[in-house]
Parts: C-alpha cells; sequence; structure tokens
C-alpha cells in the first residue's frame, strides 16, 4: 500500500463533534484546502450511504458526509428531549458546517437531505457553490403518487391507523424496498445496506423520531416555491443525477430543474432511489466533471 500524501488524502475518517449538546458522527475525507463537498444524506440510511462516493471524490475535494441528529451514529435523544423538524436539523447542519469552518461548499441531496439542504441553502445563499441532487425533490410533480399516499394521510390526521402503514415504511421490508425497486439487476446490490439500516432504525426511540419527522415533511412542500424563487434567484450551478426508476421521488421531479435554472444539468440515471447502490462510479464521474467545469 502506498504512503505518499496523495494517497494518504484518500483515506475516509471517521469523526465526531459536538453541536447543541449532541454528539454529530461525520465521515471525512480529501485535501484539508480542497474545494469542500458536503454530503447531506435521506431516510432511512446515514452517512453510510456515500461509503462507496467519497473515496472517488476525495482526490480533488474535501469530502464531509454528517450522520443527521436521530440517523447513524450521531445522537438520537429522544423525541419528547429533542425537536425533530426539517428546520431544527437544517439548523443543526448550519452549525455543524460553522463548527468545523466551512464558509463555501457545494451540497450533494438526497431525499431527507433536500429540504436540509435546501433550508441551508435558503439561510446562507452566499455559502453554496453547487448543487448535487441525487433524488433530492423540490418539485411536487417529482412527489410519486402511490409512495406518497400514506404519508399525505398520516401528515393530514395523525393517529394509530394512518401510523401503521408509515411504521412499515421503516420496516426491514420497507427499507429493502426502497433499495431494490426499479433496480434492473438487483445481484448489484449489497444486502448489508438495508440490513444496515433496519438495525439502527429498530433503535428505542425511533418509532417517535421518525413518526415526528414524517409529520413535519408537509412543511417541506410548503416551501417548495420559495426553494424555486431561491434557483431562479441564484442560477446555482445545479447537477441532476437521478434514478429514473424512482417511484418516491419520480423523474419528472429531477426534470422540473430546468424551469428555473435552465442551465441545470439533467442525467436520468437506470436505477432506483438509492442510486449510489449501483451507480456509484458514474456519478462520482458526473460530479467531478460538473464542479470542475462549473466552479470557479
Amino acid at each position: 500500500m502506498s504512503n505518499s500524501p496523495q494517497a494518504r488524502t484518500h483515506r475516509t475518517h471517521h469523526r465526531s463533534t459536538t453541536v447543541r449538546g449532541h454528539e454529530i458522527f461525520y465521515r471525512e475525507a480529501g485535501p484539508a484546502d480542497a474545494p469542500v463537498l458536503l454530503l447531506l444524506h435521506g431516510f432511512p440510511t446515514s452517512s453510510h450511504m456515500f461509503r462507496d462516493l467519497i473515496p472517488r471524490l476525495a482526490h480533488r475535494y474535501r469530502v464531509i458526509a454528517p450522520d443527521h441528529i436521530g440517523f447513524g451514529r450521531s445522537a438520537a435523544p429522544s423525541a419528547q428531549d429533542f425537536t425533530y423538524t426539517f428546520a431544527e436539523l437544517a439548523d443543526i447542519t448550519a452549525e455543524f458546517t460553522e463548527q468545523l469552518g466551512l464558509t463555501r461548499f457545494a451540497l450533494y441531496v438526497q431525499d431527507y437531505g433536500a429540504p436540509i439542504g435546501l433550508r441551508l441553502a435558503l439561510a446562507h445563499p452566499e455559502r453554496v457553490t453547487a448543487i448535487v441532487t441525487q433524488n433530492g425533490n423540490a418539485y411536487e410533480e417529482g412527489l410519486g403518487t402511490e409512495a406518497w399516499a400514506p404519508v399525505f394521510a398520516y401528515i393530514g390526521d395523525p393517529n394509530e391507523k394512518t401510523a401503521a402503514p408509515v411504521r412499515e415504511i421503516r420496516s426491514l421490508e420497507g427499507i429493502k424496498w426502497q433499495y431494490t425497486h426499479g433496480v434492473p439487476d438487483q445481484s448489484l446490490l449489497n444486502p448489508d445496506a438495508w440490513h444496515h439500516d433496519a438495525a439502527l432504525m429498530a433503535r428505542e426511540g425511533q418509532d417517535g423520531i421518525q413518526l415526528s419527522l414524517i409529520g413535519d415533511y408537509g412543511s417541506n412542500i410548503g416551501l417548495y416555491p420559495d426553494f424555486q424563487e431561491y434557483f431562479r434567484a441564484s442560477q446555482v450551478p445545479l447537477l441532476a443525477a437521478w434514478g429514473a426508476h424512482d417511484q418516491i421521488f419520480v423523474p419528472q421531479g429531477a426534470l422540473a430543474f430546468l424551469r428555473d435554472l435552465p442551465e441545470a444539468e439533467v442525467h436520468l440515471l437506470p436505477a432506483g432511489h438509492f442510486a449510489l447502490e449501483t451507480h456509484a462510479a458514474q456519478i462520482g464521474g458526473l460530479i467531478d466533471d460538473f464542479l470542475t467545469r462549473r466552479l470557479p
């Protein structure tokens, strides 16, 4: 194994810091003085979803991937002790970046990472150099009708009956479906991914945490017009590398970015919701090419 400085920058470091008294776990790789790429994961996973992508970008970027509060290896206080809303997670993420001294960064957002990252961009547009969205939605036409029906039922009337199908979403079978649906060759998928997520989702307190966030998801849709105005006003460089077979965030959501960002680059890949599981090399190449061309 090479011990050269270049080889060392490819290693992923596993670190933690404390924000508002809560431990935040994060993965980091790449040169300390390189342009920063902040990776924000989705539900029901963690920074673990970026395990194959980080080494592909660390040669040129300082790549940082935190686990949101309540997910992965970060702190998971009970829903009685912490306000689990997307606004609160965005505020925590902003403080996390400030604590690490990140004043300028590109965003990679997926699923829950999108409303968290886009809130961060609304609050601090001067900090965001570019956005990569991988099935990270900001348009109503991107919401798959069947997949979102139980969520909207729960948001409209939260009770034990409407909570039951929402709970199934984070069961082992529900999580496995999120990984496997729309994937043409499922033998390319590593089942460790959904078993890893399911084990963390089964921890004590997760029921309250995840119901709180799902119950708050309507606040994200309410901000879609603000996100879209941000796109129009900023003309932020945006790359959509989208799993075209995703039934949760359908490809119409990727194409919709072109309305507000005519210079956006949209790639529909033959993949599902977690496109990195099968297309990490291709997505890594798209990101490297895009950021090399579009960042000053």
